[in-house]
């Protein structure tokens, strides 16, 4: 089923929901900083998994980049065409780091992936944790934030088989998950096409999630 949750949830011990976190204007902006990421020439492709399925996201990464292949963080895209990753944007981490602390936690983002879903966009039930140990023993949360169509979240438990919860993440929310939520299952199991504001005029969803490596 899925829940109806207003602003500043705790959906779990260390996992905040920050409905409307980001104002028209603050979507505007951030949508703005990662357009300009995806038309550089280390902009979005299609990640292939070490299975050599190709993952149903669009996705590019700043900081460090992850390695669909080998699961590991690199400073160039081996994996894709050789080319450095890019810098986080100050702008994107000032928004990562305020959101971390209005759930309570503190983060000082390295690592920026956004992902981008088209109507089909699905990203199955998994864990972060290629991180180093050290960061996620310390409970440092990855801080998430949505702009475009509406997404469908799954966040279960510490196990593949616990309870998933499911609720919708609109455009211009924030969900924060650290301490102990940090190893939590979570994935997207659609998209609702056509949901986002329109004012954007974006296509599809873009997820950014920042992690500190």
């Amino acid at each position: 089923m899925t829940a109806a949750i207003s602003a500043h949830t705790e959906i779990a011990d260390g996992a905040v929901l920050l409905r409307s976190w980001l104002s028209s204007v603050a979507q505007r902006e951030v949508l703005e900083a990662v357009r300009r990421l995806g038309e550089s020439e280390a902009g979005f492709y299609t990640p292939v998994l070490r299975s050599g399925a190709r993952m149903r996201v669009r996705m590019l990464c700043c900081g460090h980049h992850w390695n669909a292949r080998t699961y590991r963080y690199e400073s160039i895209r081996t994996d894709v065409d050789g080319l450095p990753a890019q810098a986080i944007p100050e702008s994107l981490a000032t928004r990562a780091r305020g959101a971390a602390a209005a759930s309570g936690f503190a983060i000082n983002p390295d690592v920026l992936i956004v992902n981008w879903y088209g109507a089909e966009g699905r990203l199955g039930l998994h864990v972060d944790k290629d991180e180093r140990p050290e960061t996620i023993e310390a409970g440092v949360p990855i801080v998430s934030i949505s702009i475009g169509d509406s997404g469908l979240f799954e966040f279960g438990g510490l196990r593949r088989r616990d309870p998933v919860r499911r609720f919708w993440l609109e455009s211009g929310d924030a969900f924060v998950f650290g301490g102990p939520a940090r190893l939590r299952y979570h994935g997207i199991a659609r998209i609702a096409p056509g949901t986002g504001p329109a004012e954007l005029g974006v296509p599809g969803r873009y997820n950014l999630t920042f992690r500190q490596y």
